[in-house]
């Protein structure tokens, strides 16, 4: 699209096979660093002078749900280098900022474009972002715009005025939800590692021959390292306003300690017998352990935690997961020996 800054892309509110196969890999892990829009100013639609000015993350699964959320309509919008960030995450981290801003509105020209000086800035990228200072340094003025991109219609049609439930961030089970598949592909990259080391050590040591020792103690590990797994990356996140206390760590211990029984009724099931009462308590603090790290992998699924929350608990959860996991190590070790 020719403009008085240039030739611009135009892009659509209507989202391809192509960007929707993306999101698919992109929520299953595939790619996920590297999806990304290049920063800069693009036209949804047929902007003019009088259009308003929409700013988004470079982060593509961000600027699809912004631009699909607005069918029929004509926007600019300005994206700025997150680094391939979300909104709410690059606000956090200082990449969503103040000063990126202010650099992308002189960069791209947009004081050139548009007759007025008004940015609609999500709101979870005001942690990032002070409106004075963007004020103070580029003459725009700064409206925060709902949370969800499908109320930004309604806010725009209301004079660019929110309602008490625009503002409001919640975190219902399927948006929790959407968040297990790309935690269980990380997680499963370890285990799939693990699982076979501790499928062949069950048989390396213990009083017996390998392939009893196998079915004895190596079956066990690896069912307990799969529901510890399960525990905390699909169990968490699914249950997460119901399990107890507001440490994700102990959240994720909670449902490590939920699953603990699972890779015992799996062995009685499958191979007829029950492991043994030592095997058994080792890998419930194994699990306990491996639950709990993967559930604070979920801090971003809640409100109420913060960058400065979030070191102040790893300072405490991980030394204490470490610790779980040495005496559940030892002690299962240990046990093989014990006739």
């Amino acid at each position: 699209m020719p403009t008085a800054a240039g030739n611009l892309s135009r892009v659509s509110a209507h989202l391809a096979a192509k960007d929707r196969w993306g999101t698919f890999k992109v929520r299953w892990g595939a790619g996920r660093m590297n999806y990304k829009v290049d920063p800069g100013l693009y036209a949804l639609g047929e902007p003019n002078a009088d259009s308003p000015v929409l700013v988004s993350a470079n982060y593509k699964l961000s600027f699809d749900a912004l631009r699909s959320a607005l069918p029929g309509r004509n926007f600019w919008i300005l994206v700025v280098d997150t680094d391939g960030i979300n909104v709410w995450c690059a606000a956090g981290k200082g990449t969503f900022s103040t000063e990126e801003l202010v650099s992308r509105i002189e960069s791209s020209g947009l004081t050139r474009l548009v007759s007025h000086r008004l940015l609609i800035v999500p709101q979870l990228a005001a942690p990032g972002v002070a409106a004075h200072r963007v004020r103070e340094l580029s003459g725009f003025k700064i409206k925060y715009g709902p949370i969800r991109s499908k109320d930004l219609a309604a806010f725009i049609d209301r004079g660019f005025k929110a309602t008490p439930e625009m503002r409001l961030k919640t975190f219902p089970t399927i948006e929790r939800v959407v968040l297990i598949p790309v935690e269980l592909v990380e997680a499963l990259k370890g285990a799939v590692v693990l699982v076979p080391v501790f499928f062949l050590l069950g048989g390396l040591i213990g009083s017996a021959g390998f392939w009893t020792n196998v079915i004895n103690h190596g079956i066990f590990a690896a069912l307990a390292i799969l529901s510890a797994v399960v525990g905390g990356a699909i169990l968490t996140p699914i249950l997460l306003p119901w399990l107890p206390g507001r440490a994700f760590a102990l959240k994720g211990a909670v449902a490590g300690l939920l699953v603990s029984g699972v890779p015992a009724v799996l062995t009685y099931a499958f191979l007829g017998q029950w492991p043994r009462l030592l095997d058994f308590v080792a890998w419930i603090f194994v699990m306990i352990a491996v639950a709990a790290f993967l559930g604070m992998n979920f801090t971003g699924a809640s409100t109420y935690t913060s960058l400065s929350g979030v070191k102040k608990e790893m300072r405490w959860a991980v030394p204490m997961e470490i610790t779980a996991a040495c005496i559940g190590l030892v002690l299962w070790f240990g046990s093989n020996w014990i006739v």
